[in-house]
């Protein structure tokens, strides 16, 4: 099986070894990884700033990208919504308003084909023992994107319960926000402190070594607030620690 990496914006720039993560899981699994070089930011940034226009260039440039790839994954819930769920809503509005039916087009044929990383693991590849080892006690933070939007479910704490090692602990409200979003981050940022204060806390409480998420976003924000602190408690994507195994820990 082939399948394409959507690495994203923020692993390329700020956490390059999550996308290392990725594609060394997916070679042990047998996946062979494409990694088309034309790909960029998928505009989710403009998007949520209602810059409709200036994302539909970047739509354009992504489906294009991504074209005959059977299968594209992302490491990135949020980022993986965006091609799902944002693209088409896009694609149709430009539709609607007398541009052109090509957007839409390139949005509908690319949705389908798009994976977040622990759907394509559980749903696609059909597995959730993935052969890592990850001896430490490790507790999870649902993105909201994944959560909410691709209904990710109980798969990424599936994926973790089968590491062999691994000690998973319940965070809890574990459903609630923490309060990154993207740019509301940046428009509200002593709510979004507040918010991500509140889960680092409670993270912290759990006693656990690791704060794992899917997406290095909300990790990022929630990493920043408990080196404030000085928590020892340290953030890591999901993909490192499935990724590791007992003779390579995750990627440095």
């Amino acid at each position: 099986m082939r399948a394409a990496l959507f690495v994203t914006c923020v692993n390329d720039a700020l956490y390059p070894r999550t996308g290392v993560a990725v594609v060394r899981l997916l070679e042990r699994l047998g996946v062979t990884v494409d990694f088309p070089a034309a790909q960029s930011c998928c505009g989710q940034p403009q998007y949520n700033t209602g810059h409709r226009y200036e994302t539909e260039p970047l739509l354009r440039r992504t489906a294009r990208a991504f074209a005959g790839h059977a299968h594209v994954v992302t490491p990135s819930g949020s980022c993986a919504a965006m091609l799902r769920e944002h693209y088409p809503r896009i694609g149709r509005k430009a539709a609607e308003e007398g541009r052109g039916g090509e957007l839409a087009d390139l949005a509908a044929e690319l949705a389908p084909r798009v994976y977040e990383l622990t759907e394509f693991l559980v749903d696609v590849l059909g597995v959730t023992d993935v052969g890592a080892y990850f001896p430490h006690t490790v507790t999870y933070h649902p993105s909201c994107h994944g959560l909410r939007a691709l209904g990710l479910g109980e798969r990424p704490r599936r994926l973790l319960a089968a590491v062999r090692g691994l000690d998973l602990v319940e965070l809890p409200g574990a459903e609630e926000c923490c309060g990154f979003g993207g740019t509301f981050a940046l428009k509200n940022p002593d709510v979004s402190a507040a918010m991500g204060t509140d889960k680092a806390d409670r993270a912290a409480a759990t006693g656990a070594e690791v704060l794992c998420g899917a997406d290095n976003s909300c990790l990022a924000h929630l990493d920043g607030l408990l080196r404030r602190t000085g928590s020892p408690l340290r953030t890591l994507h999901l993909a490192e620690i499935l990724a590791a195994t007992e003779d390579e820990g995750p990627p440095r």
